[in-house]
């Protein structure tokens, strides 16, 4: 049985990792509201894209594009898993990393070679861990991603897939759905499902008129890159939220564990205490007793 020395040591322990651990969800959930304000501010605008998409691949009967084209043949394909720069965030980033390695898994069983392009220090440590390099990382934005991050992510593929070196290409991501539920989605990127377009073109109720300079062709053809940059953006502010809910969720839990913990060894220690006063009384008491012995 553990001396109080070694219990009390103990609760020191756990109560200072109670104490980091509370601040870090309190830290998450002020960063949450910032992430919330950030999705529900750039939703509107990814809406409305699709919407003007619908609206223009209406005056384009037909309409032909490199990013709208399904190749014949499947040869190489291309994941984007978005993950975090931190840890402790549960099962944030372990979601997307069995995500990831299932679609290459499927792809490559099809005769497919599957590149990465790893958003985030979590899945660019774990696929060079497991002997895959990615053809592109980026570190360092998972909290605060920029226009600009979702831009340089999509020159990689929309130049590929454009000259046919890519056939499919999938961003895998954790939706913020509340700040207590994330939940991870496999998006096709590339190509563009012409049925998105025409869902967007049917729930149109309002079919505004436009004219086009120098053509509707050129302007869907400048629209499509803009789409798919917004599909990237849309996806790493998702991520940042819902990393953000993911990490409170853990660190209260965490912090819930600690204080059970340190109930427990409160109560052990009391315990060990009282049995260490009692073995001192009757040490006592017997050590009394038998000097009236003698």
């Amino acid at each position: 049985m553990p001396n109080l020395r070694d219990i009390k040591k103990r609760i020191d322990s756990v109560h200072s990792t109670q104490q980091i651990t509370r601040t870090m969800e309190m830290v998450a959930t002020a960063k949450i509201k910032k992430a919330q304000e950030r999705i529900e501010s750039a939703r509107p605008y990814a809406l409305a894209m699709v919407e003007v998409l619908g609206n223009v691949a209406r005056y384009v009967s037909g309409a032909s594009h490199p990013l709208l084209e399904t190749h014949p043949e499947r040869k190489r394909a291309l994941v984007i898993a978005v993950t975090s720069d931190r840890g402790l965030a549960g099962a944030f980033n372990s979601n997307i990393l069995r995500l990831t390695e299932d679609i290459i898994r499927r792809e490559r069983a099809g005769g497919v070679e599957t590149d990465i392009i790893a958003v985030g220090k979590k899945a660019l440590g774990y696929f060079r861990y497991r002997g895959v390099e990615p053809v592109a990382g980026y570190r360092d934005i998972s909290d605060k991603p920029t226009f600009a991050d979702a831009k340089s992510i999509a020159s990689h593929v929309i130049g590929a897939y454009s000259a046919s070196d890519l056939d499919v290409v999938y961003v895998v991501f954790n939706h913020f759905k509340n700040v207590a539920e994330q939940r991870p989605e496999t998006h096709q990127l590339l190509p563009i499902e012409r049925s998105v377009i025409e869902s967007a073109e049917k729930e149109l109720q309002v079919r505004p008129e436009y004219l086009f300079l120098p053509s509707a062709g050129a302007v869907l053809e400048r629209l499509l890159p803009t789409y798919v940059e917004t599909l990237i953006f849309r996806a790493l502010m998702e991520s940042a939220a819902a990393e953000q809910g993911a990490r409170r969720t853990a660190m209260k839990s965490a912090t819930d564990n600690a204080t059970e913990m340190i109930n427990t060894l409160t109560r052990s220690y009391n315990r060990a205490r009282q049995a260490a006063i009692t073995n001192e009384i009757a040490e006592i008491v017997g050590g009394a007793a038998a000097l009236e012995e003698e």
